[in-house]
């Protein structure tokens, strides 16, 4: 079984890497700051919408093309500057897994990921069974 949707919006570019750190008696204590959390809370409520009716449980092939909106660049032309293509994946099947997708990540065992800029901002996301 294979689903697909397109979210439109405009993309979150903070990532899952931006976590901050704070000692507590001693010990790390790791945090999102607000934007991140801004940034997870976003696209959980997006995901939400696509959540399919039961938790995927096999291998699974993740295709994601990331749309940023396009400024001055052609409609279409690969996005080569930050925020990485895996720090922006992290982000997303970490939401992924909150909003009901899966149990666990781990089941992505493929995976395509694309950024662009684009006249529609958005997120396109492609799952396929393995």
């Amino acid at each position: 079984m294979a689903m697909e949707f397109f979210m439109p919006m405009e993309p979150p570019t903070c990532t899952h890497q931006e976590k901050k750190v704070t000692v507590i008696k001693g010990k790390p204590v790791f945090y999102d700051p607000p934007e991140v959390k801004a940034a997870r809370m976003k696209l959980i409520g997006h995901l939400a919408r696509h959540k399919p009716k039961a938790r995927y449980e096999c291998g699974l092939r993740l295709l994601v093309k990331w749309c940023f909106p396009k400024g001055g660049h052609a409609n279409g032309e690969y996005r080569i500057s930050k925020p990485d293509t895996d720090n922006l994946q992290k982000l997303l099947k970490d939401c992924m897994t909150a909003a009901g997708f899966w149990e666990d990540d781990c089941l992505v065992a493929s995976e395509i990921v694309e950024k662009f800029w684009a006249g529609i901002p958005g997120i396109y996301i492609r799952i396929e069974e393995l």
